[in-house]
């Protein structure tokens, strides 16, 4: 049976999230602007990359147009391209040279940026694409294998509804004060820092 105490933390908790709901109501039927939003995924935390390839099966589910473009990445095999490579609807680029500490050769990296900044454009302007994931981009415009003012130029001339996600660590401030939307994702504990090997269907 309930008892009094109870009867009123329920009436409190009815009114508190009538206001609630008052207020995401009102803010819900003044967000009428219709566009492509620009998101910037930073942060040292994991879960930038796995974010971006969230909003790209959302985007899928809608039967939308996708193009991916992965920076930096590229000398080890991933779920994601695995999954995604073979779904109707998605092109599909990876740079191929891998991590930096690999390489080791800056002009290596540089043609190998270039020439993935060159599918990355096509598909920034390209109106038939709806949603466009520069996956570690940050990362290329942090060692300055591409150039900001460039690459701002090319997503601030993209078609009008086209929404575009960058992600990796350092994200250039440039970058950030242009977005739309940014998260900011921290680590607070990582596995491998224990010593615990990437794992499928984690981080590859």
């Amino acid at each position: 049976m309930t008892n009094d105490t109870d009867a009123a933390k329920a009436e409190r908790h009815a009114q508190r999230m009538a206001r609630k709901k008052e207020v995401i109501d009102r803010r819900i039927a003044e967000a009428q602007e219709e566009r492509g939003v620009f998101l910037v995924l930073g942060g040292n935390g994991k879960g930038k990359s796995s974010s971006g390839f969230g909003m790209v099966a959302r985007a899928l589910g809608h039967g939308m147009q996708v193009g991916i473009v992965q920076f930096i990445k590229g000398q080890f095999a991933t779920g994601e391209e695995a999954f995604f490579r073979g779904q109707d609807h998605v092109q599909y680029h990876v740079m191929g040279e891998g991590y930096t500490w690999e390489t080791q050769d800056r002009d290596k990296d540089v043609a190998a940026a270039k020439e993935a900044w060159a599918h990355a454009r096509d598909m920034l302007t390209d109106a038939a694409v709806d949603m466009v994931l520069l996956d570690e981009l940050h990362i290329a415009l942090k060692y300055q294998y591409l150039d900001v003012d460039e690459v701002l130029e090319v997503l601030a001339a993209r078609p009008p509804m086209q929404h575009v996600i960058t992600t990796g660590r350092a994200a250039p401030q440039a970058l950030v004060d242009a977005a739309d939307t940014v998260s900011d994702i921290q680590m607070v504990k990582h596995a491998f820092k224990a010593g615990i090997k990437a794992q499928k269907g984690i981080e590859l």
